[in-house]
């Protein structure tokens, strides 16, 4: 008969799953993905944040995901990275901790689409309404979008562990190298048929939210592009729009890949690793394609390294 622990305010994670000779490997490029993230996305906020040139409603929304991506990380790498200098016997979490994480983890993938929403509504209002451009998106109606996007998040994540926190528990091991959510209601003897109900709904509505958003901004931003004459609209709506798009993409594939693991155990181990590029490729990845891209974010690194101007690749 399995024995039972209550309500147990420690437990043992189930770590990641990786042989003594790529252990060193694994642990270096996790180590150097985590600083190149928090280098990265500082660097470009604080370049926005000190660049006058830069105080435009684009770069400002923008400014959410490197802030996104550091908090995002910031939770999850430093301890999984020292846990991976333990032995599988010794990795023990406590409870609060693991809520703590867990609550991270998924403010940072649905922050991600609620900012890139808010994005492609300011690609939108540029693109197709060029002349009132300054008067729609006015440092209030950045401010209003950006506490939208995060309060959005906060409410929905909110409910979502506040369904899984009200549920006992009789179970220790998290299965996973560290918490989210499913992992935590797994462990309880109770039903779980509420917690599934909204999860469930809880993506759907994120996805469906998000990806229409998409659909129809860059539906109507392409009308406009196709029945306009205008070279300089059509180049801008070309370079702004491919780089959000890019980004988005890149977050939404990754995040495609982990939900659709989680319905193979067999392939448990894939799922841990796709779940950690999940945290590290858009991190990465984000603020180096903005910044090759916009011409604006160049010449601001031009004139702070005192170079010669860097051009953008597109």
């Amino acid at each position: 008969m399995e024995n039972y622990t209550f309500n147990s305010l420690t437990l043992q994670l189930e770590g990641l799953n990786v042989s003594k000779e790529s252990a060193y490997p694994v642990f270096l490029f996790l180590f150097f993905s985590y600083i190149l993230i928090i280098l990265l996305n500082v660097g470009i906020a604080c370049l926005v944040f000190i660049d006058k040139n830069l105080h435009q409603p684009m770069y400002l929304l923008f400014c959410n995901l490197p802030l996104n991506d550091i908090l995002g990380n910031s939770i999850l790498m430093p301890r999984l990275l020292l846990d991976m200098m333990k032995p599988s016997s010794e990795l023990f979490i406590s409870y609060y901790e693991c809520v703590v994480q867990a609550f991270t983890t998924h403010m940072f993938g649905t922050t991600a689409h609620t900012v890139l929403m808010i994005m492609a509504f300011d690609r939108y209002v540029a693109i197709c309404y060029p002349l009132r451009y300054a008067a729609i998106m006015t440092n209030k109606m950045v401010m209003k979008l950006t506490v939208s996007a995060w309060g959005v998040a906060l409410v929905l994540v909110g409910v979502l562990l506040g369904l899984t926190i009200r549920l006992n528990r009789c179970r220790t091991l998290i299965m996973n190298p560290y918490c989210d959510n499913a992992s935590l209601f797994k462990l309880s003897c109770e039903s779980v048929f509420i917690n599934n109900v909204y999860g469930l709904t809880f993506t759907v509505v994120l996805f469906t939210c998000s990806i229409g958003s998409m659909v129809i901004t860059y539906t109507k931003i392409t009308v406009v592009c196709l029945t306009s004459k205008s070279k300089s609209l059509n180049s801008k709506a070309l370079k702004t729009c491919s780089t959000h798009l890019v980004v988005y993409l890149i977050m939404l594939i990754s995040g495609f890949i982990v939900i659709i693991l989680h319905r193979f155990p067999q392939y448990s181990d894939y799922r841990k690793l796709s779940a950690i590029l999940f945290h590290l490729i858009p991190g990465s990845l984000n603020p180096i394609i903005y910044g090759v891209q916009s011409a604006e974010i160049c010449k601001s690194l031009s004139k702070l390294f005192r170079s010669k101007p860097v051009m953008p690749l597109f």
